[in-house]
């Protein structure tokens, strides 16, 4: 067949091969010098065996996916530079990670080498989106009761995605509308050079200027470009029957005829000793992608063998085909077995989530663990890998139920706790009413309890809705924060008048500790008395500097020491001093400490005393008491001196509520 030969075949080791491009260059001398022969006699026309139309064989399919591959790429070349591309399993990948692998495949500047990949990867985000916004609108639709209000929601990565898609779509349809018309035009080009290679069959043309045209049209077939995949094997089989039809009119001497047969041959035989390497290659579609060149160039660019030869070596090819091809059914069988497997793991997933929707929980923080879980299982799903394609479908719309009835069961939850969000919403509306109220107070020492009381009925306050917790909560420190830095900068007022007290009863210390009794009681009760009154008009001092009370309340210790009061008397005048001194400071929390203390002694010397009082009537009660033994005796002295006891804390206790009043 004078056809142009295949240049490019590499040996069964992969290397190209010298001496066909030797044999190529003598073909063509042979077919110059014998061209124009007339006396060799015509040979039948052999036609290529890949032209004949096969029975139904084993074959048979294995080829025909193999032709409609091969028509299909030599329309759009795109298809094959694809092939050397790992289709990835992105339906485990995140949406982040999505748009990212969109952003690098159209950064390309093949960007339709991958326009399957950039499908796939629509598909697998578009999915992922979808659902994530149905979540985001059941949200919506919990929280906002309003019929008025929209629900909108807006993703950065959506628009991310929308972006390089469009560049992409764009890019796509730009090419494939240019793509239409060249094909169209290729075809026409194709098919006019078929119906000139018809008309050079004419005995009265010369034979020279016949063969410079032919060799011109195969030159112009050569470069003619790609047509559609659906005129490909037929436009291919027209050509290449009237190629044989003037190679036979040709009348080339049977020595031209076997270098060219044996020529096609000996290509064709390292096309078979490549295909059984791949027979034993590792990477099955690798090996596969290489039969289809293989396929495409036995077919295009070798032409045909004698007869003797053409059925076994078709026959050998087609039989290293067809194991080839058996070999990726197996691995097809192998990844549907995987599919299969990760179908069960979904189907568990889903089986999981449903049983999640169902268990009913009644705290938020038992939720936050439900909706732990639910992501867990979401993430299982996304990772669990693809599924057979014939229920791919409906194992994602079960996912998305069981998720939407979970969303719905959780949602159902919050509905029922949003009118307690709304109650609590009016109470701490309130208590930031009447703390801007209060915020402006200068009446430190009454305003400061009621502020500190206000904060902690705040804290004890559950949650209100989430679209009012931020501005409330804003309102509410601003108000408190504004009263405490208008104290704060009051005490820092007051703090240059501590400072001159401490001063004032340092030095009157220094002075007190000279004082001497004189002897009579009442002179020097009252003196004493005097020393008191004139401390406590000096005022506070700081709070770090309050141990000078306690060196005033050691001398006073040490005067009371020294007066001939009773214990009653100078207990009471110790404890007035020191209440005066709680009092001025305006610790109300130590006063109300103070009377807890008081009380409690109260209860425990009135049972001392009800104790004691029992023993003394079991010792009266006896037949042989006849007078009060010393035991009994002592007992009486126990019961008078807890009395005494009694009266001064009963009397403490009144001046303190005394002191509570005022």
């Amino acid at each position: 067949m004078l056809e142009e030969k295949n240049d490019n075949l590499p040996e069964a080791d992969g290397k190209l091969d010298k001496n066909t491009i030797e044999s190529n260059s003598l073909e063509s001398n042979v077919l110059a010098t014998h061209a124009t022969d007339p006396t060799n006699e015509p040979e039948a026309a052999v036609p290529a065996e890949e032209n004949v139309i096969a029975p139904e064989t084993a074959n048979t399919t294995a080829l025909h996916a193999i032709t409609q591959t091969n028509a299909a790429e030599s329309e759009d070349e795109t298809l094959k530079e694809s092939h050397d591309i790992p289709m990835q399993d992105y339906d485990t990948l995140s949406l982040e990670v999505l748009v990212n692998e969109l952003k690098n495949l159209v950064s390309s500047d093949k960007i339709l080498t991958f326009k399957q990949h950039i499908e796939e990867i629509k598909k697998a985000f578009l999915a992922k989106y979808n659902h994530l916004l149905e979540e985001k609108k059941e949200e919506f639709l919990t929280e906002n009761q309003d019929p008025n209000e929209e629900f909108q929601y807006h993703s950065p990565l959506k628009s991310q995605f929308d972006t390089y898609y469009t560049l992409f779509r764009d890019t796509k349809n730009t090419h494939f509308k240019s793509l239409q018309t060249n094909l169209k035009t290729n075809l026409e080009n194709r098919l006019a050079i078929v119906e000139e290679l018809k008309e050079l069959i004419n005995p009265q043309e010369n034979i020279k200027d016949t063969l410079k045209h032919f060799n011109d049209l195969r030159e112009r077939w050569k470069t003619a470009g790609p047509i559609p995949k659906d005129k490909y094997n037929h436009v291919w089989n027209n050509f290449h029957f009237h190629v044989e039809n003037f190679y036979d009119y040709l009348h080339l001497d049977r020595e031209a005829r076997d270098l060219d047969f044996k020529h096609n041959l000996e290509q064709k035989q390292k096309i078979v000793a490549r295909v059984e390497e791949l027979v034993t290659e590792a990477d099955i579609n690798k090996a596969f992608r290489e039969l289809q060149d293989l396929h495409r160039i036995w077919k295009e660019d070798i032409g045909p063998v004698s007869r003797e030869h053409r059925d076994d070596i078709w026959n050998k090819f087609s039989d290293l085909t067809k194991q080839m091809h058996d070999k990726r059914e197996v691995l097809f069988e192998n990844q549907r077995g995987t599919e299969q497997e990760n179908l069960e793991k979904k189907k568990e997933i889903i089986a999981h989530i449903e049983v999640l929707a169902t268990e009913k929980v009644n705290a938020h923080s038992q939720w936050l663990a439900q909706i732990e879980k639910v992501e867990a299982l979401r993430t299982a799903f996304f990772s669990a890998g693809k599924v057979p394609s014939e229920v791919n479908e409906d194992t994602w719309a079960s996912f998305k139920t069981a998720v939407r009835n979970f969303n719905s069961f959780k949602n159902s939850f919050y509905k029922d706790i949003k009118k307690d969000q709304n109650d609590n919403l009016s109470k701490k509306t309130a208590l930031v009413a009447k703390a801007k109220e209060l915020q402006e107070s200068t009446d430190f020492d009454a305003t400061t309890p009621i502020m500190k009381q206000i904060q902690d009925e705040w804290k004890q306050i559950g949650h209100v809705p989430r679209k009012y917790s931020d501005k409330i909560w804003k309102e509410f420190k601003d108000a408190c924060n504004h009263y405490f830095d208008k104290l704060k900068e009051q005490k820092n007022e007051e703090n240059g008048e501590e400072v001159a007290a401490f001063d004032a009863k340092k030095t009157y210390l220094e002075t007190l500790r000279e004082f001497q009794l004189i002897g009579d009681h009442k002179t020097d009760l009252d003196s004493i008395k005097l020393h008191i009154e004139t401390w406590k008009n000096f005022g506070k001092v700081p709070f770090t500097r309050r141990h000078i009370e306690g060196k005033f309340n050691k001398i006073l210790d040490a005067l009371f020491e020294k007066l001939s009061l009773s214990k009653k008397d100078t207990d009471m005048l110790r404890f007035s001093n020191r209440m005066d001194h709680l009092s001025e400071s305006h610790d109300t929390r130590k006063l109300d400490n103070e009377k807890i203390f008081v009380m409690r002694k109260i209860d425990e010397v009135q049972n001392e005393i009800f104790q004691l009082e029992n023993n003394i009537q079991f010792f009266t009660n006896t037949r042989n008491a006849k007078k009060e033994n010393s035991i009994v005796l002592e007992v009486r002295k126990n019961i008078a001196i807890h009395k005494e006891s009694l009266d001064v804390w009963k009397e403490k206790l009144k001046q303190l509520r005394n002191l509570k009043t005022e």
